[in-house]
Formats: C-alpha cells, structure tokens, sequence
C-alpha cells in the first residue's frame, strides 16, 4: 500500500521504539518524513532504516517540551516540504516512583514531555494541517485511563493528551482536521522497562499485561498508520486501546 505518497510526516520521538516503528511504516507506504528526537544517534538510525525502505527523510534534534525548539521543528518541515499532512506526537518518557516520594522536578519534566510537548507540536501544526485537511495521532496510554501504580505523573499527562486530543477534535472537526490518540499496553520497548523504586509490588504493576501477553511496537505502528490515513476520515477525537484486552 502507499497510502502516504505524496504526503508529508512529522514524527516525534522517532528514534526508538514506537517512533522508529511508525516512521518505517510510513516511509513503506510512501511518505515523506521529518523525523525529530534528542537521541542523535538514534534518529540517525531510524533515518537509515526510513531510507532503505524507500523514504524521504530529513531528521532534527528537538526537545518537544522547549517551546522554541517544538515550533522550529515544524517550520523546519513545512519549509522543506512545502506542506504538512500528519503530525504524530510519540515523544514520551515513563518514570515510576512512590508518589508520596515522587520529587516535583521529576513531576514536572513527565508533564512536560509527555504533555506540553503534545501541545506545543500541535499548536505548531495545526495552521499548516488544516490547509492540508490533516491529521494529528497522538500517544496515549491505558495508563491515561486506569489508574497506574508508582505512576501518577505519566498517567496525569497521558490523561491529558486525551482530553486535549478531544478538544482538538471538537474544535477543528468542521475544517477538516482529525485528531485521535492511542492507548497502547503491554508493547516491547526500551521506555517500557524503567528501573523502579524500592518496595514495588510487581504483581499489582504488571497485572493487566498478564492478560494481554506483550507484542512489539510494530503492532501500534500499524493504528498510528490506520488513524493518519484517509481510511479513518470518519475517526475523530478516539481514544483507541491497543492492549490485547488488558482493559476489556
């Protein structure tokens, strides 16, 4: 399939992971790419992966939770391109720890990754994504809607890439934008396996993957690809699981 030929990418958190998953299924399918994360040598990677199944690709280091450098980014893009039709915010980082113990700097770099930077990169995009009748695919977590032991500040801010990616949907539906997020669990990556605080009980953390089994990034890739296609034109403002029925 080429779903994406001559549709141009922005992809967040691409170096790893479900970025670099995403990234290499949309290059299969033809697009273009403009691919962003902080680990250099990483992005390189998944650039020459992207390449090699057939992508254009252009990379740059961004921190999506630094104001300026998230609106480089997708200027940097569209000055390349000349457009922008899908923006997929996948930057994320996980931490646990007790919360009584949990330290506000901590909190607050969670916070700022996983949700300022999702808002920062579609307020960036969305001027460009609706002369293109774009969309934006957002990563969530079933953590943004269960409760996640050790976890509250990456399920705080994933709870809040799903109620921002509603109120994107709400407000931009009319003018022919679609924003939707995904809520994966039990995936395979590098994020996935974090060191964890003294007196953790295990079996009360990893209680809805024994259900579920584990599968690999490429399985999200997949939806990501799905979502941003003109095949989910009728799929606004959704909050899809993706967790073998770890939640059902």
């Amino acid at each position: 399939m080429k779903r994406f030929q001559h549709h141009v990418c922005y992809v967040t958190g691409a170096s790893t992971g479900i970025g670099r998953s995403s990234a290499l299924r949309l290059a299969e399918e033809g697009a273009a790419l403009f691919l962003t994360d902080i680990a250099a040598e990483d992005l390189e990677e998944t650039a020459k992966l992207a390449r090699e199944h057939g992508g254009d690709v252009e990379t740059r280091i961004c921190d999506v939770s630094d104001e300026t450098q998230a609106g480089e980014g997708i200027a940097t893009c569209v000055e390349r391109y000349g457009r922008l039709d899908v923006a997929c915010n996948i930057a994320g980082i996980l931490r646990f720890a007790h919360t009584h113990e949990m330290s506000f700097e901590n909190w607050r770099r969670i916070l700022s990754v996983n949700l300022d930077g999702v808002f920062l990169t579609c307020r960036a995009a969305i001027p460009h994504l609706l002369e293109t009748r774009g969309a934006i695919v957002n990563m969530g977590s079933t953590a943004g809607l269960m409760g996640l032991p050790y976890g509250a500040a990456y399920g705080a801010s994933k709870g809040g890439v799903h109620a921002l990616t509603r109120a994107i949907a709400v407000e931009y539906a009319q003018r022919g934008l679609r924003c939707n997020s995904i809520c994966p669990a039990s995936i395979e990556t590098r994020m996935a396996t974090p060191e964890f605080p003294k007196g953790v009980d295990m079996d009360l953390l990893m209680r809805p993957a024994s259900l579920a089994g584990t599968r690999g990034p490429d399985e999200v890739a997949k939806l990501v690809a799905f979502l941003a296609s003109d095949e989910a034109l009728h799929i606004n403002g959704e909050e899809i699981r993706i967790d073998g029925a770890a939640l059902a």
